[in-house]
């Protein structure tokens, strides 16, 4: 058995060295969160901007992520457009100390980072990056 294999069944996640309990919360309870209720409600109010994959969404929760402060959706859309008229496919938005990787042609975002989960990782299949 490897240790990632023992570690997971013990509830630990390793990621890039350091190791994470995760609580154990069932799909129901992650869909009904305040949290959750709150970032669909303001994703429905955006219907023009870009979309969010359900592991963008997981992980906006999981990394506390909020979208709100400072203009943070606006601004991202924003950048696709930017990314869009520049004939981008896959691209890394930088805002503030996040991070998006977003399909332009689809207008999702497939994953999103906090500048921790930045540190030692590389970022691969983006054919541009907007900085904002």
């Amino acid at each position: 058995m490897l240790i990632n294999d023992y570690l997971k069944t013990r509830g630990v996640s390793v990621t890039t060295g350091n190791a994470v309990v995760l609580p154990k919360v069932s799909e129901d309870e992650a869909q009904n969160s305040p949290f959750a209720q709150q970032l669909r409600a303001m994703l429905a109010e955006q219907p023009d901007g870009v979309e969010f994959s359900k592991h963008a969404i997981e992980r906006l929760e999981d990394r506390n992520i909020d979208l709100t402060e400072n203009d943070m959706l606006e601004r991202l859309n924003k950048a696709v457009e930017v990314a869009q008229e520049k004939g981008s496919n896959d691209t890394l938005v930088l805002l503030d100390a996040t991070a998006f990787v977003v399909s332009v042609k689809n207008n999702r975002v497939i994953t999103t980072m906090t500048e921790e989960d930045m540190q030692g990782n590389i970022f691969t299949n983006i054919d541009s990056t907007v900085i904002m």
